[in-house]
């Protein structure tokens, strides 16, 4: 019976092997055995004479890399191209702010453009922050000439010590048949206990226990701010931005449970 042949012997000279599963060097093609099969077993020429290919050889035969910058004579075993002009340079002139590559685009000036825009944003919060004390003041100012009127008419818990009474004109929720009232409450309740009681003064309906419907929101004038249930008048009296002012205005309006602020105070209030 004739011999099968299976297999194939390694390239490997001193090795020979016969191998029934030879491996194939993807880089040189060659075939080797289990032993000889990585490229640093059977020192791959593809890979360990790559660079020699490119090598470049100046002045007759010295190996090497030599850098293309200007007068420079150093040279590199590997070469080290530049990605934009595509020359080998160094090591110390491999960037291209260092070799002047002739395709280095020039840096844009940025910093002066950034600088200028920083400096454009922080005068608009200074001016708004400037604007905001200017308007808390002529609103503090407002609300102490309309006190004087409130005073005079405002809606309240007669039993209330005058030292604890808060006067607001409160406008009322859009759908109702009045636009506001002037009331009084005390300045030691909390918001949800002053929107109950004008609530009661206003004849308004209130299902701030109901879970699905709309509720009664007390919000600021200016600002549309939806207030916490929890806060206390005190607290927005002497809160250090927007405050509200004895003597100043308020809104009530059914709001969902989601809303935090009020879209439009304008529909309300008539703004200066």
């Amino acid at each position: 019976m004739a011999e099968l042949d299976i297999g194939k012997h390694c390239k490997i000279e001193s090795c020979h092997q016969k191998d029934f599963l030879p491996f194939v060097c993807d880089c040189c093609s060659g075939v080797f055995c289990l032993e000889h099969r990585s490229r640093d077993a059977h020192a791959c020429p593809e890979v360990f004479h790559e660079p020699s290919k490119k090598e470049f050889q100046p002045n007759g035969g010295s190996t090497g890399h030599r850098c293309s910058f200007e007068d420079c004579k150093e040279k590199s075993v590997l070469p080290v191209i530049c990605p934009e002009c595509e020359k080998h340079f160094c090591l110390a002139h491999r960037h291209q702010d260092e070799h002047k590559c002739e395709k280095l685009v020039a840096p844009q000036p940025r910093m002066a453009a950034t600088r200028a825009l920083v400096q454009k944003i922080v005068e608009s919060k200074d001016g708004s922050k400037s604007k905001g004390r200017k308007g808390a003041k002529n609103s503090a100012t407002a609300a102490k000439v309309a006190l004087m009127k409130l005073k005079l008419h405002a809606a309240g818990d007669k039993g209330l010590p005058q030292s604890e009474r808060t006067y607001f004109q409160v406008y009322l929720p859009k759908d109702s048949k009045e636009t506001s009232q002037a009331m009084f409450f005390c300045s030691k309740w909390s918001v949800g206990k002053v929107v109950d009681y004008a609530a009661t003064l206003a004849s308004l309906k209130n299902n701030n226990n109901v879970l699905t419907a709309k509720k009664l929101r007390l919000c600021h004038p200016e600002t549309g701010e939806v207030f916490r249930m929890d806060d206390t008048l005190l607290s927005l009296l002497a809160c250090p931005e927007s405050p509200l002012f004895n003597g100043g205005n308020v809104i009530l309006e059914y709001l969902d449970n989601e809303n935090t602020c009020l879209e439009d105070v304008t529909r309300y209030i008539q703004q200066k």
